[in-house]
């Protein structure tokens, strides 16, 4: 049985004006990756700073492989990449690198093997010389993630590792955290970016103004039907009808944006797979319907996420 690598229970901060967290309780097993989700200002940064030590919670209680969260066991488990991130722009990047490996306690030979290679990981390479003051934002966060790996964590604290990034460098992301989860390392990854989520984490939780609203697997999430469009000219009622009787699918026409001086509409239906996608392509096509578009609505995930928090009050960016 695997241990419980983040435990939490009631773990609250209040901040005396309606932000913070309340009552969180999550259990978090070793060698789990685990997605924390919400909207924005709904508390999963203020969560991940008491986790790894940055404030105090006003109640509750949380550990990491037992050791109670901000003591100095716990701080030598986890490595932490922070949403905001500043680096001392005078420094090389090799250089901040290596103060942080003298910071977690790293042995100077180990730091000197290791900055290298890390450099290599996260697409820093040789620019690991250069100063960072002549770094791009997105080089910034990928020497974030440099950081934060660099006293070899058990438990790798996340806060929107890839904000920064263009699509190349979240795959890089993307390829790097599914080797830290194939070496055994629990993940905690606060983001915004679902598909990521969706390809890397094990179970999700999603917090809106700081209440857990949901915890779960992210297979059984997946296993709800997507959400696919089809833009189409012909459209008649009645053939919408025909579709539904067909088919017994709920087919529906949605107000969606269309090219100008188009008569095309869109059309939605909520599906198990392609093939079933391809069958009601066919099926449209055969009662004389001309197809333009056809595209998933969104990710799975992103779906269920935007159907939990649907007609929910959020906190939002307000002070």
């Amino acid at each position: 049985m695997r241990a419980l690598a983040i435990e939490a229970s009631e773990l609250t901060k209040d901040y005396g004006n309606g932000r913070g967290c309340r009552a969180v309780t999550i259990q978090v097993k070793e060698g789990e990756a685990f997605g924390f989700l919400g909207p924005n200002g709904a508390g999963k940064s203020t969560f991940v700073k008491m986790l790894v030590g940055l404030i105090r919670p006003s109640s509750g209680s949380a550990s990491l492989f037992g050791e109670p969260i901000g003591s100095i066991g716990a701080k030598r488990l986890i490595g932490y990449l922070p949403e905001l991130y500043r680096y001392q722009e005078w420094l090389t990047g090799e250089e901040v690198v290596r103060l942080h490996a003298r910071l977690c306690g790293v042995q100077p030979a180990e730091a000197k093997r290791q900055i290298p290679l890390l450099l290599e990981e996260v697409g820093l390479g040789a620019r690991g010389r250069d100063r960072v003051k002549h770094y791009s934002k997105g080089m910034q966060q990928r020497l974030g993630l440099a950081c934060a790996l660099v006293n070899d964590p058990k438990i790798v604290f996340l806060d929107e590792p890839s904000s920064a990034l263009d699509p190349l460098g979240r795959s890089d992301v993307r390829r790097i955290l599914q080797r830290l989860k194939a070496q055994g390392k629990t993940l905690f990854l606060n983001s915004h970016l679902l598909e990521d989520v969706e390809v890397i984490c094990d179970r999700v939780a999603l917090l809106n103004n700081g209440h857990v609203l949901h915890t779960g697997s992210v297979s059984d999430v997946l296993q709800e039907k997507t959400r696919w469009h089809f833009r189409v000219g012909g459209f008649t009622p009645l053939l919408l009808q025909w579709l539904r009787d067909a088919t017994q699918l709920p087919v529906s026409r949605v107000e969606l944006p269309v090219p100008e001086g188009s008569d095309t509409v869109w059309l939605a239906a909520e599906l198990e797979d392609e093939e079933q996608a391809g069958w009601l392509n066919a099926l449209m096509i055969e009662q004389g319907l001309t197809l333009y578009e056809v595209a998933k609505a969104k990710t799975r995930l992103e779906e269920w996420f935007v159907s939990a928090v649907s007609g929910l009050s959020h906190r939002g960016e307000r002070p």
